[in-house]
Formats: structure tokens, C-alpha cells, sequence
């Protein structure tokens, strides 16, 4: 955990320093409860708009508006419905025709009440809105705690790919309710371990020892998930401190995400492939894809998939039910990927577990390949 972290209790908060910009990041217990006071400290008297989906809504949104109004703010809710296909134009239309309905102005708030496609659609509404007013995440699924509320990356999938039309909006506030959590089903609890994993698989070896000792912890709830939730929003600050619009290092927080954003996208962004367990399955391709390259052991990419595999993650393209494009359709959809830069390749490799890279100019017929082999491999 970063020498940064401010420990209260049981609350952890951790600072993303960017200057002017910087905000906090705040786990622990009943903060959903606590938002109303924590956000009018902010924003005293301001409207709240609060985008959130539906299945969030029946079990957390009465709470915090009566929380905002009990701190003296009006709050207003736009619903929809859960799941990545609200990451799409249309509903992007109607969230930000929601929050000019409410009188949402730059002195206002929009609030992110939700997993990842929440966070990711409220704040590219709050980019666009107005040409851009300050917005609060509240993430209530693991996934979203240790990844996409941090670090400002904001947007709308395309029918060419995921997360081609966004922009870079850093919120004021995270506020990490570690008790919702609770009501995540196991698989989207599993699906956010993915990315505590990922984080843990870049550059922090020991980290990663802990989690194959202490992962049922972690699933347990307690202290262990509170650690290992602040130990990943910890590095994810550290990095968007650093290169807040992924022009060098950031980009190593999407290992595992060029092969899984192209299976997610095969999957039509349906159930039937979760984006944890695309990136999952993802992380465990760019290990063997190392090891075919000889950048790293196949002991240390069997370890990553043994463990991804002991959470019930997948780890395998036969994992996924249903059809999906053949070699020359997901090669298609991994030139679609942001990394790629006027046609060349950009995966994030590695020389062995916490030892990624960036490597440029990745040889696609080494990539065609290695996808022939994954998808003929039980």
C-alpha cells in the first residue's frame, strides 16, 4: 500500500496526486451512507445527478439520496439498464438529455452509482455535459473499486470496438462502499478479482504470492478484502500520477485487455462473457503468448492460469459459450484496439509474473498463430 494512504479505523484513503485535479480515493464500510456529508464538503448546496442501472437502483439508491439530502443536496436519478450495452450511443443520448431535464449545471454534480459501465457512461456524459462538470464515482462492484473509478478514463463502446469514444475526465471523489459489495452475485465478485490479480501480476510479485495464499479471504470479506482493494487502487494512482493519458507507463494497466476487449467484442458485449472475465482469460493468453515468444517461463504462465483457474475465472477461449470469429475476425478486432498505432501491434508482454512490458510492433503472424493454437486447444 502506498506510504500515502491515510488510515482512519477502518477507512483507507488514498490521494491520486494530480495537482489542481488531484482527489481521494476512500475504502472502507457504510460509505454509502457517509456520501451526502463527504460530497457537500465538496460541493455545498449542488445538484447531484446520479446515474445508476437497474438492478443498483432496487438495492443501494434510496440510501445515498437520502444521504444527499439529508447533507443538504438534490439529487436526481437517471436509470438504466445493466449491463455493456448501455455503453452505447443511444443510452448515452438519453442520460445526458436526463441530466439537462434535471438542471445539471457546471456548478452541479453527476454521480456514478455502479459497476464499470455505469462509471465509464456517467462520466463521459460528465465530459460532454455542459463541455464538462465535476462528477463523483461510487462503484459498487469489485471490478470497478480497484480499476475503472480511478484514473479518469471515461466512454461508449462503437460496433468497432470497445472504448473507442470517450475521454480522459478525472472524478473528485472515489468513495469504495467495501459493504456493498456484499450483494454482488459470485460471478462479478470473480470477474473484479480479475483485475486485483492484474494489478498485482504487472509489478508486484509479492503481491501476487499474497493473493494465491489469502484469495478465499479476499472472497470472505473482512480486512484481507479491504487490503487487497486498497493495495490495487494504491498502484493504479501511482500510475495515473504519473502518465495520467497513458502516453508511456499507464498503458501496462491493460495487460491481459488487447486479447479480452477482442473476446468481449466477439461475445457481442453480452453475459455471456464478462469484461473481468475477458481480461482474465486475456491475462492468462498474454502469459502463454510470452511463453511462446521466449520472453518468459511456461512454469510462471501455468502458475497465472492455476490461479486465475482455482477462483473459477476462465482462462481459455473454449471457456466461452457460444460461437465466436474465427482467427481472422479477432485479429480484425485487435486492430481495432487503442494501443494500436497506425497499424503496429501494442500488447503488454512480460518476462515473468510482476515483470510486464509494453512491446511495440508485435508480428501479427505471430499473433495469428498463437490465436490458431488457442482456439484449437480444449
Amino acid at each position: 500500500m502506498s506510504e500515502a494512504a491515510i488510515l482512519s479505523n477502518d477507512v483507507t484513503t488514498l490521494p491520486v496526486q494530480l495537482g489542481e485535479r488531484s482527489y481521494d480515493i476512500v475504502i472502507g464500510p457504510r460509505l454509502l451512507a457517509e456520501a451526502g456529508a463527504r460530497i457537500a464538503a465538496l460541493r455545498p448546496g449542488a445538484r447531484v445527478g446520479i446515474v445508476t442501472d437497474r438492478n443498483v437502483a432496487e438495492r443501494h439508491l434510496a440510501t445515498l439520496e437520502d444521504s444527499l439530502r439529508s447533507a443538504g443536496l438534490t439529487p436526481s436519478a437517471v436509470v438504466v439498464e445493466p449491463g455493456e450495452k448501455s455503453k452505447s450511443y443511444g443510452v448515452f443520448e438519453q442520460v445526458v438529455d436526463a441530466l439537462l431535464e434535471s438542471r445539471i449545471e457546471r456548478r452541479d454534480l453527476v454521480l456514478a452509482l455502479g459497476g464499470g459501465v455505469v462509471g465509464d457512461l456517467a462520466g463521459f456524459a460528465a465530459a460532454s455535459l455542459r463541455r464538462g462538470v465535476d462528477f463523483v464515482q461510487v462503484p459498487t462492484s469489485l471490478l470497478a473499486q480497484v480499476d475503472s473509478s480511478v484514473g479518469g478514463k471515461t466512454g461508449i463502446n462503437s460496433r468497432h470496438g470497445k472504448n473507442l469514444v470517450g475521454a480522459f475526465h478525472q472524478p473528485i471523489l472515489v468513495l469504495a462502499d467495501t459493504d456493498v459489495l456484499g450483494t454482488l452475485p459470485l460471478r462479478e465478485f470473480r470477474a473484479g478479482y480479475a483485475e486485483v490479480a492484474k494489478c498485482a501480476l504487472i509489478d508486484n510479485a509479492p503481491f501476487f504470492a499474497w493473493l494465491e495464499r489469502r484469495w478465499q479471504d479476499v472472497f470472505g470479506g473482512g480486512p484481507a478484502r479491504i487490503e487487497a482493494i486498497a493495495s490495487s487502487c494504491a498502484a493504479k494512482a501511482a500510475v495515473v500520477a504519473r502518465d495520467e493519458k497513458e502516453t508511456g507507463d499507464r498503458a501496462l494497466l491493460n495487460l491481459g485487455h488487447t486479447f479480452g476487449h477482442a473476446l468481449e467484442a466477439g461475445a457481442g458485449f453480452s453475459s455471456r462473457l464478462l469484461h473481468g472475465e475477458a481480461v482474465a482469460i486475456g491475462t492468462a493468453q498474454a502469459f502463454r503468448f510470452s511463453a511462446s515468444q521466449g520472453l518468459c517461463s511456461a512454469e510462471d504462465a501455468e502458475r497465472v492460469a492455476r490461479h486465475l483457474k482455482s477462483v473459477g475465472l476462465p482462462t481459455r477461449i473454449a471457456d466461452i459459450p457460444g460461437a465466436l470469429p474465427d482467427t481472422d475476425g479477432l485479429m480484425d478486432l485487435i486492430a481495432q484496439d487503442k494501443k494500436v498505432s497506425r497499424g503496429s501491434l501494442t500488447f503488454i508482454l512480460t518476462h515473468g509474473i510482476g515483470r510486464c512490458f509494453i512491446a511495440r510492433d508485435v508480428d501479427p503472424a505471430a499473433v495469428r498463430a498463437f490465436l490458431d493454437r488457442e482456439r484449437a486447444a480444449g
